[in-house]
């Protein structure tokens, strides 16, 4: 099934480990993401009023005054609020970008108190999130998403390791501390008569290893295809789009790809998504499955590979040590 040229994909058989389910949807994810990367994922379990918290409290959030938001700008370890025109996706593969991105977001992370041995030891991105003074409600059901979309990923990491190493506890300990990244993102409209290289969102591929969108009912999302034609992702109630990134490419070995895709609201008004980044700890080594191949990449260290990006793409990080 495809929704525009989307594949759609029933996880729901592989979330409850059975394993002759898990081996039919390992089989279903390596067809659609050794081709576009891209698909929409149903049944996966996430109960809709979770999602309907979210997005209200990005609305809720996005609503404020300028200045409560920049009271909890973001923060060395890339955590709180994202200003307009504060990234410029430099290190894309498929353009040119020298404009900045049109969008605000707030960004919230893995929460890692002051004791926390990552913090202790000083492991980059380490640290406690931000949250507007003037606003507290919003923690409860931001939290309650990022707890249900992080179990819902560790599951659906079982599946990829099946897929792309033939073993489902081949990345077992490498997510039992995960990255994640929540971003509550808003984008405004763009003018139809703005240039044709501003962008909400430049082309870009996502640093790790799964994304998992959620989006509102304003389409603006559009992936790259192996053809290099742009292929607009619908709008699709109850459905995440599901995509993978730069570091499971190069743990599947090149198999599965890391797509290109860009935002361009012109939808008629503001758009928000819901984006949840799941990723290995930052001191993990990818070595790459080579499935019976020679070895395509060399071995990288997810933290280092992310931080690089960081200082390029964005005005917070780029003076970091």
């Amino acid at each position: 099934m495809e929704l525009s040229g989307i594949p759609v994909i029933d996880v729901g058989p592989a979330l409850d480990g059975d394993p002759a389910g898990m081996a039919r949807v390992a089989a279903r994810l390596d067809e659609v993401y050794t081709t576009l990367g891209f698909g929409f994922i149903a049944n996966h379990g996430i109960d809709s009023g979770v999602v309907e918290g979210v997005f209200a409290a990005s609305r809720a959030f996005h609503a404020l005054p300028r200045a409560d938001k920049e009271a909890i700008a973001i923060d060395e370890a890339h955590r709180g609020f994202i200003q307009m025109a504060s990234s410029t996706i430099v290190t894309s593969s498929v353009d040119a970008v020298r404009r900045p991105n049109q969008s605000e977001s707030f960004m919230v992370m893995h929460e890692q108190g002051p004791g926390h041995p990552d913090v202790l030891a000083g492991v980059p991105l380490s640290g406690p999130n931000q949250w507007p003074a003037a606003l507290p409600e919003i923690r409860g059901p931001i939290e309650a998403y990022v707890e249900a979309m992080r179990d819902l990923c560790r599951r659906l990491s079982r599946v990829v390791a099946l897929a792309i190493a033939g073993d489902a506890a081949a990345l077992d300990a490498h997510f039992e501390e995960p990255v994640t990244f929540l971003r509550l993102l808003w984008y405004p409209e763009q003018p139809a008569d703005a240039p044709d290289d501003l962008y909400g969102a430049a082309p870009h591929t996502d640093y790790g290893f799964l994304t998992l969108l959620a989006q509102d009912d304003h389409p603006g999302l559009a992936v790259r295809t192996p053809g290099g034609e742009w292929l607009d992702v619908p709008v699709a109630p109850g459905l995440f789009v599901m995509n993978s990134a730069d570091i499971l490419q190069r743990w599947s070995n090149g198999r599965w790809v890391s797509t290109p895709h860009r935002v361009v609201n012109r939808s008629g008004a503001e758009r928000f998504s819901v984006p949840f980044f799941y990723d290995p700890h930052m001191n993990t080594v990818v070595r790459p499955f080579g499935r019976g191949g020679a070895e395509r990449y060399e071995p990288v260290v997810y933290g280092e590979y992310l931080i690089e990006r960081l200082k390029k793409n964005y005005v917070r990080h780029a003076d970091r040590a």
